[in-house]
C-alpha cells in the first residue's frame, strides 16, 4: 500500500502542462526509423526523408531539437539550394542541368559560367562577366575584360585609311 501512497504523491508532483504531455511517447507513436506520413505520427514528432529515397521515415531531433531532412552531397542533382547538403544549387557545365556543389572559401555559391569565345545573351552567363559582340554583324560572345581598368569594352578594329 506504501508504493501506491507514493505513486499518488508523484504524480501530483508531475508538471501537467501540455508541452510536458507532448513529450511523453504513446505507445500508438511510431519509432525511430519506421515509415510515416507527418510528424505526429512519431514519438520524436519528426517525420522527414533521409535519404534519396522519397519516402519518409520517423527520425530523431538534433541536439538543438530541429528536425532536418536528409540533404543530397556535392554532385547530385538538385532544383533549389535547400536540396543540397551545401545549400547549393547551381549549374556546372553547359547542359544548364543543376548540381548539388561546394561554396567557395569565401561561403558563395557560383555557378558554372561559359568560357571566351561562347555564344552568350547576358553578362552574367560568361566568366569574364563580358557579353558583347565583337563586331557589327557577329552574335554575341563572351570576351575577356580589357583596357586599364579591365572593362567590358568592344575590341577596336585598325582605322581603315
Amino acid at each position: 500500500m506504501a508504493c501506491a501512497g507514493h505513486l499518488v504523491l508523484l504524480l501530483l508532483l508531475l508538471p501537467t502542462s501540455m508541452a510536458w504531455r507532448t513529450r511523453i511517447p504513446f505507445p500508438s507513436h511510431k519509432g525511430i526509423g519506421e515509415a510515416c506520413e507527418g510528424h505526429s505520427e512519431c514519438q520524436s514528432h519528426c517525420c522527414v526523408t533521409n535519404s534519396l529515397n522519397p519516402r519518409k521515415f520517423c527520425t530523431s531531433r538534433t541536439i538543438f531539437l530541429k528536425c532536418l531532412s536528409w540533404q543530397k552531397p556535392n554532385s547530385h542533382t538538385c532544383s533549389e539550394h535547400s536540396e543540397c547538403q551545401s545549400n547549393c544549387c547551381v549549374t556546372t557545365n553547359d547542359s544548364m542541368k543543376m548540381f548539388c556543389k561546394p561554396k567557395t572559401i569565401f561561403l558563395q555559391c557560383i555557378p558554372w559560367r561559359k568560357p571566351n569565345g561562347h555564344d552568350c545573351t547576358d553578362h552574367t552567363e560568361c566568366r569574364s562577366q563580358c557579353c558583347i559582340r565583337p563586331n557589327e554583324v557577329s552574335h554575341r560572345r563572351c570576351v575577356p575584360r580589357s583596357g586599364l581598368l579591365a572593362q567590358c569594352l568592344p575590341m577596336v578594329s585598325p582605322l581603315h585609311t
